[in-house]
């Protein structure tokens, strides 16, 4: 179970968003990759199927992060799975981009904001 009373007593980086944040930013963001998703999957091309396969390890090291740092209060189990998913949603990025641009572009804020939680993650292992 998730232990609010852990991570409220970590000291946070400097940038760390309020936690109200958080939500609606999700939210917004599993919009866009789905509907990048979307637009991937209606255009015509050859050979998708190494979009499908970032896409699909991308989402998976999105679901196990949470659990290994907030659970686990694993934080470098949780680096490391966020440094995978980094690479693969930027691969994932790339991919798409081949396939149609508006996919890609779609893609870019959650690239930014995860490579934003890398710096996050990097700084609680820092100064916990």
């Amino acid at each position: 179970m998730f232990n609010t009373l852990w991570y409220y007593s970590l000291t946070k980086p400097f940038l760390t968003p309020p936690s109200e944040i958080f939500p609606p930013v999700w939210i917004l963001l599993y919009a866009a990759i789905f509907l990048s998703l979307i637009i991937y999957t209606i255009k015509p091309a050859r050979n998708k199927h190494r979009g499908y396969i970032y896409f699909i390890i991308q989402m998976f090291l999105n679901l196990i992060w949470s659990p290994a740092f907030f659970i686990l209060h694993n934080m470098i189990l949780a680096l490391l799975i966020i440094l995978l998913l980094d690479l693969f949603v930027f691969l994932t990025v790339k991919r798409f981009f081949a396939v149609s641009i508006l996919s890609g572009i779609i893609l870019l804020p959650y690239l930014i904001w995860i490579l934003f939680a890398t710096y996050l993650n990097i700084a609680f292992i820092i100064i916990n």
